[in-house]
């Protein structure tokens, strides 16, 4: 059975090293998520031990997909800390080990970071995705409205560059006149 948890700072720190086995096995599967292959472990481990104060101040919330013994995926939200951009956050990092995939993770993990980001008081959500990438088909049938797309944004694993296509949703209440 597959759970989904929000990782407080501690069980963040206790994570990192599966976390960085699911960063290097979605690189190796050549999702172009911000880092070129061969991802190398060290590299994967301090990204994530990177991630731990951020998480602590409330910048960032992560959660796992998890069974008893694994993690098998992750999404977090980014919350900015400028008063006029309190209402939305930018989802990032949705990532479903190779092992994984087809059982439903991904719109799990996405819909749990929806629902979080509306008890959080968010009412617009971001992300970007490389254009023509699985990650698209999932999010436009999870409602998210794609904006447009920027040429050669990022690098793929293999270092190809690749339009990255902007979407956004807007979840919760939206506040007018405030």
């Amino acid at each position: 059975m597959t759970t989904v948890s929000r990782l407080d700072a501690q069980r963040l720190r206790a994570s990192v090293g599966e976390l960085a086995e699911l960063l290097i096995d979605t690189v190796d599967g050549g999702a172009s998520i911000g880092f070129l292959a061969p991802l190398e472990r060290e590299t994967a481990v301090a990204w994530w031990e990177e991630r731990v104060d951020a998480v602590s101040a409330g910048r960032l919330a992560v959660w796992v997909a998890h069974t008893a013994d694994r993690i098998l995926g992750t999404v977090s939200l980014v919350f900015p800390d400028k008063p006029n951009s309190r209402h939305r956050a930018e989802l990032v990092k949705l990532m479903v080990h190779r092992d994984g995939r087809g059982q439903g993770l991904g719109r799990g993990l996405l819909t749990t970071a929806e629902h979080a980001a509306v008890t959080a008081g968010i009412t617009l959500l971001h992300l970007d995705t490389e254009t023509d990438s699985p990650a698209e088909s999932l999010y436009r049938s999870a409602g998210w409205t794609r904006l447009g797309a920027i040429p050669d944004y990022a690098a793929t694993p293999s270092g190809e560059l690749r339009p990255t296509t902007i979407f956004y949703k807007r979840v919760g209440a939206t506040v007018l006149g405030s």
